[in-house]
């Protein structure tokens, strides 16, 4: 579920941002590229935070089944 969601919310801002440079290039309008710029680093963030929790979740699955006798 996490995957998905963090999927949703990544490919969004990602999805803003190129809409936002189309916007700018099209356009001309300064505040466009700011706000691209924006959303990148934004998507660029949900996107290092996905991967650090998939880290986690796979050292902390390991650490509980190497701690459990029998499985």
């Amino acid at each position: 579920v996490f995957d998905w969601i963090m999927l949703i919310i990544t490919g969004g801002l990602f999805g803003a941002a190129v809409f936002s440079l189309v916007i700018f290039i099209v356009a001309d309008i300064e505040v466009w590229i700011e706000r691209a710029r924006t959303l990148r680093r934004l998507a660029s963030a949900a996107a290092l935070f996905w991967f650090n929790g998939y880290i986690w979740w796979r050292v902390v699955r390991t650490l509980w089944y190497w701690s459990t006798p029998g499985v």
